[in-house]
């Protein structure tokens, strides 16, 4: 491998020119290691992940798998066609970057990898909820609520709370299976919280308790999609999960495009126009995608928007796929979040007009317990006989993990006025809240003040998606590596200053527009650092590649 990556090295710089001269940085000081030219070091990382084996080489026959059963061409296609961004070939270099800091520290330009790359906030310093976590321990080892210590450890609330979800499971123990939509007394809790929040009754019966979102919305996928020739109506830009489980299941994914000029805003006529062309390529549209607030654009959708929305998917007899969890990440006084439950029923349709699953998750808001793996989707509007067959699929799994359903119960009903914990769940959660709001407003003006980079404010969620215009020499660059340009342009980031972004290409763009979605997560004392790193990177970037 190393052979074939330096002989493929020593032709492109041969060769490509343009290239040797854009890795030839002006700041060389920041941007290489002191033993190997940027031009070199650059080239080397690009190849070294990209490049395949030369089958003739001594590395390649030492694992050489050509008599295993199971190879590329025998695998299921599905799994293929499947990517997935977020964890895509950014971060795997990053891992291995950061293995290399830890064998041979200052062996880059950087002490550290910051991973603004996906929405892990606790991996970034954030601070577990004292409430939720002190509940979790009660219940996941229960003997300790008869010792006499546990008074001065414990909040009383927190207590009493681990008590009565105790009380709930069977054989009181988070160690053993529960029923397969979830323990029935922490549906009743969180049905109890979704009827708080919108204001309209919500039946314990239609709550699937799941490892977050993802299996969710794998399970409905799993549900709609037949074959190739049924689409499931996804925004461009997407969280990639829906583009993979799409692909997974054996779908076809019909894009609507989101106007970056206007916000991210969603459009009715676009929506319309994309169905239609669907039809008359033989799709039958299924259901349609909306996340709301925007990953990885971070809009919030106003509520008229949101009736035209539910209009539309009533017209056309399609289910209305609502990720919503981001419901707590609102960051500007002019956007609310409001659920699309709510939005439906206040127009009047109820449990039989339209077919409607909420997604929601612990691993986002203010709580981002994602490690915990908890979540649940709301199901409304569909027959009992249908409902049986989601049932079914959700037996399979047997059941989702306890901590998660535990957790998803204390998310939807958290620390009341008068309870002894209130006053410092509060205090935890608008700290969270307010920090992540400044920080989104930091980086966006950090952004906005690049040459060439125009970004949307992020109303709501965890995420900025900055457009960047790359000068053709950059794009030129990123095609001599066969590499997409804002691929090149995060890779090349990242060997700069250990800052971990995903490009706009993992998630979808308009053709010819080129973005990164970076994360708002590191700590608000590590923004200023972050900031005045990627501005002189970006500044070195342009001034090489201007042309």
């Amino acid at each position: 491998m190393r052979k074939f990556a330096a002989e493929r090295s020593r032709y492109l710089l041969a060769h490509t020119n343009d290239f040797s001269s854009v890795l030839q940085h002006p700041t060389a000081s920041l941007y290489s290691s002191s033993s190997r030219s940027l031009k070199s070091q650059l080239l080397l990382r690009f190849l070294n992940t990209t490049a395949a084996p030369n089958p003739s080489s001594s590395d390649s026959m030492a694992s050489d798998y050509s008599s295993a059963p199971v190879k590329l061409d025998s695998i299921n296609p599905k799994v293929l066609e499947c990517e997935y961004a977020v964890r895509g070939e950014i971060v795997t270099l990053a891992q291995k970057l950061q293995e290399e800091l830890k064998k041979n520290p200052g062996s880059h330009p950087f002490d550290e990898i910051l991973y603004c790359n996906i929405g892990n906030p606790q991996s970034l310093g954030q601070q577990p909820i004292t409430f939720f976590r002190e509940v979790l321990a009660l219940c996941d080892h229960p003997a300790i609520l008869d010792k006499a210590e546990t008074q001065g450890l414990f909040s009383a609330d927190s207590i009493e709370r681990a008590f009565q979800i105790l009380d709930q499971i069977p054989g009181r123990a988070t160690g053993a299976y529960s029923h397969s939509q979830g323990i029935k007394g922490l549906r009743d809790t969180i049905a109890a919280g979704i009827e708080a929040r919108d204001g309209f009754p919500a039946d314990p019966n239609d709550i699937f308790l799941t490892d977050g979102a993802s299996p969710a919305v794998h399970m409905m996928m799993q549900l709609l999609i037949r074959s190739k020739n049924d689409g499931i109506l996804c925004p461009i830009p997407q969280y990639p999960l829906y583009s993979a489980s799409i692909a997974l299941h054996g779908g076809t994914l019909v894009p609507y495009y989101l106007d970056e000029a206007t916000g991210w805003g969603l459009e009715i006529s676009d929506l319309k126009n994309q169905l239609e062309t669907a039809k008359s390529r033989g799709i039958s549209v299924r259901a349609l995608v909306v996340i709301n607030p925007g990953n990885p654009t971070g809009q919030v959708l106003a509520e008229n928007n949101q009736q035209q929305i539910v209009d539309f998917c009533k017209k056309e007899g399609l289910v209305l796929l609502a990720d919503e969890v981001y419901q707590e990440n609102i960051y500007v006084p002019d956007k609310q979040f409001h659920s699309f439950k709510k939005v439906a029923r206040s127009m009047g349709y109820g449990e039989k007009d339209i077919s409607l699953v909420s997604f929601q998750s612990v691993s986002k808001g203010y709580y981002g317990e994602c490690g915990k793996r908890g979540g649940y989707m709301e199901v409304t509007g569909f027959s009992p006989e249908i409902r049986e067959q989601i049932y079914k699929v959700a037996s399979v799994n047997l059941c989702s993990n306890i901590s998660g359903q535990i957790l998803a119960s204390l998310v939807m009903n958290p620390p009341k006025v008068g309870d002894e914990s209130y006053e410092s769940y509060s205090a935890e959660k608008d700290a969270i809240l307010s920090s992540l709001a400044r920080r989104a407003k930091k980086l966006e003006e950090a952004f906005n003040g690049l040459e060439g980079v125009t970004c949307n404010r992020a109303e709501g969620a965890m995420y900025l998606f900055p457009r960047i215009e790359l000068p053709k020499k950059a794009i030129e660059a990123a095609k001599a590596v066969n590499t997409a340009p804002d691929a090149f342009y995060a890779r090349l980031l990242l060997n700069a200053t250990g800052i971990v972004v995903v490009p706009g290409s993992g998630f979808g763009q308009v053709p010819g527009t080129w973005h990164f979605r970076c994360t708002i997560l590191p700590q608000e004392d590590r923004i200023p650092a972050i900031i005045s790193r990627l501005t002189e990177f970006h500044k070195g970037f342009m001034d090489e590649f201007r042309g």
